[in-house]
C-alpha cells in the first residue's frame, strides 16, 4: 500500500493551485475534493451553486474512502478536501485515519470570505471553514500526530521554498516541473468550473503585493455593507485562523 496525502483546506483558501501544484509534480495520483459528494451530494446538507454532479462518483463517505484507500494499492494518493466536509467520520474511521499523511492550508479570512461571497453570498457559517480546520487539527494534534499548517500568503511569498520543506517533512522528493504549469486543467475540476476559471488558466502561484492585500480589506469592507453576514463570519472565524497561523510553517521547515 502507498501513502496518502490529505491536504484539509476551506473554501478559497487557494488550495486548488495547491492542488495544481501537486498534479504538475507527476508522480501523485490526484483527487479533487472527493469528499464533497458526500456532504452536498449523499447527506444533501445544502444546494452547492455552480456544481455540475457526475453520476459515476462515489457519493458516500464510505464509497469515497473505499475509492481512494483502491487507488493507493497501485501508487501515492494525493487529495484536497475540506475539513467541513468529512473530519469527524474520517477521525472516527481508525484503518482510513491510520492511512493519511495529514496537512492543512488556511487562508486570512479577509480575504477567503470575501472571495466566497462573491460567488455565493448564501455560504453558511460551517462552510466559511475555519472553525472545522481548528477542531480537525486539535484532534489530531492530542492523538499525537503533528500535522504542518501551511498559510497561502506564505506560500504565495515563497512558493519554491514553502513548498520544498512541505515536501521535505511529508516525504516527498523536490519537483521542479511543479512550479511551471504546462499541462491542461484536470477533467476532474470540470464538475466545479466555475469555482475555478483563475487557477485553471495560469501558469503558476503568484505573489500578492501589499496593494493587493489592502485592496482586499477595502473590498470585504464594501462588500460587507451589502452583506454585513461577512461581519459576523469573520469574527467568528477570525480566532480559529490565527491560532492555526501560530502553529504554521515557515520556509525554512520550522512551525
Amino acid at each position: 500500500m502507498h501513502p496518502i496525502f490529505a491536504l484539509w483546506s476551506h473554501p478559497r483558501s487557494m488550495s486548488t493551485a495547491m492542488e495544481r501544484v501537486m498534479r504538475e509534480r507527476g508522480d501523485l495520483d490526484c483527487a479533487h475534493e472527493p469528499f464533497m459528494y458526500d456532504y452536498y451530494v449523499h447527506r444533501q446538507v445544502r444546494q452547492f451553486p455552480m456544481f455540475d454532479m457526475q453520476e459515476d462518483q462515489p457519493q458516500s463517505y464510505t464509497e469515497i474512502r473505499d475509492m481512494l484507500m483502491r487507488r493507493a494499492e497501485t501508487g501515492p494518493v494525493f487529495f484536497k478536501d475540506m475539513s467541513f466536509y468529512v473530519y469527524e467520520q474520517v477521525l472516527e474511521d481508525a484503518e482510513f485515519s491510520a492511512r493519511l499523511t495529514n496537512s492543512f492550508l488556511i487562508r486570512n479570512p479577509v480575504a477567503s470570505i470575501l472571495s466566497y461571497f462573491k460567488l455565493d453570498p448564501d455560504a453558511t457559517m460551517e462552510e466559511i471553514g475555519l472553525e472545522a480546520q481548528f477542531r480537525h487539527y486539535n484532534a489530531l494534534v492530542t492523538r499525537g500526530e503533528a500535522p504542518v499548517i501551511l498559510e497561502a500568503d506564505d506560500v504565495r511569498g515563497d512558493t519554491r521554498g514553502m513548498m520544498t520543506a512541505w515536501w521535505q517533512i511529508i516525504g516527498l522528493p523536490f519537483r521542479e516541473r511543479a512550479f511551471d504549469w504546462q499541462t491542461p486543467a484536470p477533467e476532474d475540476w470540470d464538475h466545479v468550473e466555475g469555482w475555478h476559471g483563475d487557477v485553471s488558466n495560469a501558469s503558476g502561484i503568484r505573489p500578492l503585493s501589499a496593494a493587493d492585500v489592502a485592496k482586499q480589506r477595502a473590498d470585504f469592507e464594501a462588500m460587507a455593507k451589502t452583506h454585513p453576514r461577512m461581519l459576523d463570519c469573520l469574527e467568528h472565524h477570525l480566532p480559529f485562523y490565527e491560532a492555526l497561523k501560530a502553529q504554521a510553517l515557515n520556509a525554512a521547515g520550522k512551525a
